[in-house]
């Protein structure tokens, strides 16, 4: 049972299965990486820019900021939030907070006040970690505004200038603590206790608290590495947010880390500025979002660069159409995409490495884990005939028990024997894999008749100068509500609506679900999870269709 109220703990008897079957291995996070870096001591870990440092110095580093916030009085349990960019001090900083026990929540940079207060209101945070700048945002005024709304604040570090009653990271980094290096090793942590606060993906709302404890956390970036093809002098090139939980623990930078290999930093996922960093550093996996790969591989000037390190492409968030993972094995000449299907709640699916083609192409894998227990039901929560769609039901090792401090939320989101209602529609691919059918939530109500936004948008993936796609409802007086699809086109290509659904005709869908508007656009918004922003879309669409009346 955990001390920190609010935490939803695993029933003892599975508890005991877990530690039986040796998923759960009783040692903290803190110590555990301690440990991975000393053992891997003078290779090369973290490469930020010309910066490039040894595990035994990062080792160092997280040491030297665990004893300073020991001295500002950081204690177990402590809720700190997180706002840092792709930099070293992230880095530091995590790992720092697992060494003392402390908690930290993992903000994005794109938050600002609405979502940072909200963490705060939540979780009682004592701590506060952000980088000077977010982008072209100057946090000062962020940072005020937290202290103004939460006198519980006890201590806010910043990577950068500090000022106002804030820490330098750097400052610290660079003196001597006060506290002996012997109280690290006397701190005992309990491995059930919350390591993390993951967030809650959507696209709506303030996300929630996703409470991860050290034994699952760790098992999670174990069993994603294993089906990885991680190895000693492998690189993992990081340009989504370090603090999502895929490029931090699926495998991302802990995984990496603990087969001790190297990994670098981009703060920016231009095309311009990250093909000369695979170039230059030979990186031999990525861990993108469809819209980042789609954009590398239709970028002209890719061929330019010396791609033959990368050998593994990993995607997620969004259905990658099967005809760019082909462009972009040709593209990158060894690599395999390996689709992901994850989330910050724990489950975690993958395309096998060796998996047929048509399995890599056509599905998003099946569990990491023999104990992922996995349901799909329909909408009386009976179990569907194999192959038939149903709603993903899930529990195991290292998916959450509840979400942090709503006991109510939990109650609709969870079945009485604990399994996760996740939202998500799946069907069994004969191979044993899944198939992502769409999302229980994402539906467009036509009159009474629910079409899965996904499924049309799969199948417009599939037209030949259609990129990328994304179809949300729009207000009809009559109806209720119609589908728009927003069509990213090929370069110099353009589509009708005229066309596009004569093509949808001729693979059989039915007429009410045909999109009944085109918008043509550049590009989609993508949430601050990476996952497109359909309720941008649907405001913009709302705004356009005001006007024209």
């Amino acid at each position: 049972m955990s001390r920190l109220p609010g935490v939803t703990p695993f029933p003892p008897e599975l508890a005991a299965r877990y530690r039986a079957r040796g998923y759960w291995e009783d040692v903290p996070q803190g110590q555990f990486y301690s440990e991975v870096f000393a053992s891997h001591g003078e290779r090369l870990a973290l490469v930020n820019g010309e910066e490039r440092m040894s595990f035994a110095q990062m080792k160092a580093r997280v040491d030297r900021l665990a004893l300073h916030l020991l001295d500002l009085g950081v204690s177990q349990l402590d809720r700190w939030v997180v706002q840092l960019p792709n930099v070293p001090e992230f880095v530091y900083l995590y790992f720092a907070l697992q060494r003392l026990g402390a908690i930290p929540i993992m903000a994005l940079a794109g938050h600002r006040w609405n979502e940072i207060n909200a963490f705060f209101e939540l979780s009682g945070a004592k701590g506060y970690a952000v980088s000077e700048k977010l982008g072209d945002f100057d946090s000062r005024q962020l940072i005020e505004q937290i202290r103004s709304a939460h006198p519980a604040l006890e201590t806010v570090l910043v990577a950068g200038t500090a000022g106002g009653g804030a820490i330098s990271m750097h400052d610290l980094l660079s003196r001597k603590p006060g506290a002996s290096p012997s109280r690290l090793e006397s701190i005992e942590i309990d491995p059930e206790e919350p390591c993390i606060f993951q967030l809650s993906g959507g696209t709506t709302g303030v996300p929630k608290l996703i409470p991860r404890t050290h034994n699952d956390y760790i098992y999670n970036t174990k069993a994603a590495a294993a089906v990885n093809d991680v190895h000693p002098d492998d690189c993992l090139l990081v340009v989504l947010p370090i603090a999502h939980n895929f490029p931090l623990a699926c495998p991302g930078i802990s995984g990496f880390f603990w087969k001790g290999a190297r990994v670098v930093l981009s703060e920016t996922a231009r095309v311009d500025d990250v093909l000369p960093i695979i170039e230059r550093e030979r990186v031999t996996h990525l861990e993108l979002v469809p819209a980042l790969l789609i954009r590398y591989v239709n970028t002209p000037s890719i061929g330019d660069f010396d791609l033959c390190s990368v050998r593994v492409i990993n995607t997620g968030g969004q259905k990658l159409q099967p005809e760019v993972k082909r462009r972009a094995e040709a593209i990158f000449p060894n690599a395999r995409v390996q689709e992901v299907f994850g989330m910050a709640e724990g489950l975690l699916m993958f395309v096998r490495l060796d998996d047929p083609d048509e399995v890599r192409f056509d599905t998003v894998g099946r569990p990491v884990c023999a104990d992922d227990e996995i349901i799909l039901v329909d909408e009386e929560r009976e179990p569907v005939k194999d192959g038939e769609v149903g709603e993903l039901l899930v529990r195991g090792p290292y998916t959450l028990r509840g979400y942090y401090g709503v006991p109510e939320y939990n109650a609709r989101t969870f079945t009485p024997d604990g399994f996760y209602m996740s939202g998500d529609l799946m069907r069994r691919h004969p191979s044993g894999n899944y198939i992502v059918q769409g999302r229980k939530k994402d539906l467009i109500n036509r009159g009474g008749e629910k079409i899965s936004a996904e499924e049309i948008e799969n199948l417009i993936l599939s037209h030949p100068v259609v990129l990328n796609v994304a179809c949300v409802p729009m207000p009809d007086p009559v109806l209720g509500e119609r589908m728009c699809a927003f069509v990213v086109p090929r370069p110099g290509r353009s589509l009708t609506l005229a066309e596009l659904t004569a093509f949808l005709n001729e693979k059989g869908l039915a007429r009410f679900k045909l999109p009944e508007r085109l918008e043509l656009v550049d590009d989609l918004p993508l949430s601050k999870f990476g996952k497109v922003a359909k309720n941008v879309l649907t405001s913009r669409l709302v705004e356009k269709m005001a006007g024209a009346n």
